[in-house]
């Protein structure tokens, strides 16, 4: 497949849009000008975009949930429970599995059966089969702005359907939609049917109506490098400018080393300012997200409280714009909306109270000059093998490995880089596969690595990394021998 990083021609999207609307039949009530009138005549409360550079800003950090059930009624319940008990300052909508996987068959006999046995039998909102008009309940049921997180690598009719159905805020990417979901399709596939999403979200900005949009920042979840999530979420916002787009949040999820993360967000928001500029997309609005832990829980719900509270602080200390919020039952399945709401206002209390204050430690700068150096390195080295074209570039970047994403599923994806914590707790390279580090980069992570090994009298090997991915669940963020 022909893939370049340029924007797709009005034609060329013209055509392509008959073909996507056609997909399911709630496609024919899409109509762009009827959406975008819809969107401007929306109040101000509900727009994602004004909400995001409104709290970075005034410095503040906006606590969002994750959230979706397949019938439109209790998934409205869930959303104003959601506002009103949980204090939510942005609002979700999960997508359901069959959704994702464009099985809209299944995903309309699910809510059938839900209805019929009144219990959720999907595991999020099905918004295509609801359609524009169910959308509009949902949005014009809370005064919160509303976002589509879902996990699809093809998600244009979802995008055309959510659009029109007033959501002001979407989620993904070609790169962190496949790696992480995926096992058998291509990167140019997922990378250009997303191109199709943010020439979408262009032509919306063209109208006069700004879109968020946020390329999902944990990838993996466990144990991801921040240079490795750092590098996706640039190389997306980069691809995403191109068609368009100008309001853009990139988000890394928490490894739980303190200093590490609040490095990770400062440096995140500064390396996405610096490409966009370079590349000549300085009119980009950046933000940032911080999601909460994504790795295992204790099941045991006042140490979940525990990993949530950290998280928490971390986004209020790092300044994030907005921190994605886990709940006391993640080690045991989809939570209740009343155990969500106890997530929220947790994370509410925590930020709160750090709002004021600001971190600062003699290790900091270490670390941001670090993930610097190993950003860049990864960027560059897309750039380069696409002889200047990224959305080249990260295609034969990831066949490479020279952005290569820990335990993920994708047949195109290296595999061949781990990651585990050194004796601080931040996370390391064990291996290094064929990351494009400098030999300086490559002895630092070797050397802290070591020190580890040294304190526990053992040797570096994979067995840390198994460790590592357990020790939180069992109280402990290094996974020692001891323990």
């Amino acid at each position: 497949m022909d893939i370049q990083n340029k924007r797709i021609s009005d034609e060329e999207f013209a055509k392509l849009r008959q073909e996507v609307l056609t997909q399911w039949p709630t496609g024919k009530d899409v109509n762009l000008e009827e959406a975008v009138a819809y969107h401007k005549a929306m109040p101000e409360e509900r727009i994602f975009s004004k909400k995001l550079l409104a709290a970075k800003r005034d410095g503040k950090t906006l606590v969002q949930p994750r959230a979706g059930v397949p019938v439109i009624e209790e998934h409205i319940k869930l959303m104003q429970y959601l506002q009103d008990h949980g204090e939510a300052d942005l609002l979700p909508s999960t997508i359901d599995s069959y959704t994702r996987q464009n099985r809209y068959e299944e995903a309309e006999n699910g809510i059938a059966e839900s209805i019929r046995l009144g219990r959720a039998l999907l595991n999020g909102f099905p918004a295509v089969n609801h359609g524009v008009a169910g959308c509009r309940r949902v949005v014009e049921s809370v005064h919160t702005p509303l976002q589509v997180r879902h996990g699809t690598p093809d998600a244009r009719l979802l995008t055309e359907i959510t659009y029109a159905g007033g959501f002001t805020s979407y989620e993904g990417g070609g790169i962190s939609y496949n790696l992480p979901y995926c096992k058998n399709i291509p990167m140019e596939r997922t990378i250009r049917d997303w191109q199709y999403v943010d020439r979408l979200t262009g032509l919306y900005e063209e109208m006069g109506v700004s879109i968020n949009r946020e390329p999902y920042g944990p990838l993996t979840g466990t144990l991801v490098p921040p240079c490795i999530s750092h590098a996706a979420a640039i190389i997306e916002a980069l691809l995403a400018a191109e068609q368009g787009v100008k309001n853009i949040t990139v988000g890394y999820g928490q490894c739980g080393n303190l200093v590490q993360d609040i490095a990770a967000i400062h440096t995140l928001q500064e390396l996405t300012d610096e490409y966009l500029q370079k590349y000549g997309y300085g009119d980009v609005e950046v933000t940032t997200v911080l999601h909460q832990w994504m790795g295992g829980f204790p099941a045991d719900e006042a140490k979940a409280f525990g990993v949530i509270s950290s998280g928490s602080m971390i986004a209020a200390l790092s300044k994030a714009t907005k921190v994605i919020v886990k709940t006391p039952h993640e080690a045991v399945g989809i939570p209740t909306m009343e155990a969500n709401a106890e997530g929220l206002r947790c994370t509410k209390q925590v930020v709160n109270m750090m709002a004021d204050q600001t971190f600062s430690d003699s290790r900091l700068e270490e670390e941001e000059e670090i993930i610097r150096q190993e950003t860049r390195c990864i960027v560059d080295k897309c750039f380069e093998l696409g002889h200047g074209d990224i959305a080249q570039g990260i295609c034969r970047g990831v066949q490479a490995g020279v952005l290569d994403v820990p335990f993920a599923p994708c047949r195109a994806n290296a595999g061949l880089m781990l990651p585990c914590r050194d004796n601080d707790g931040a996370v390391r390279i064990l291996s290094m596969g064929n990351l494009p580090f400098t030999q300086e980069l490559k002895d630092f992570h070797a050397a802290k690595i070591e020190a580890r090994a040294k304190a526990e009298n053992r040797k570096a090997s994979f067995q840390m990394v198994v460790d590592d991915v357990y020790a939180i669940g069992k109280g402990r963020l290094v996974g020692r021998p001891r323990y």
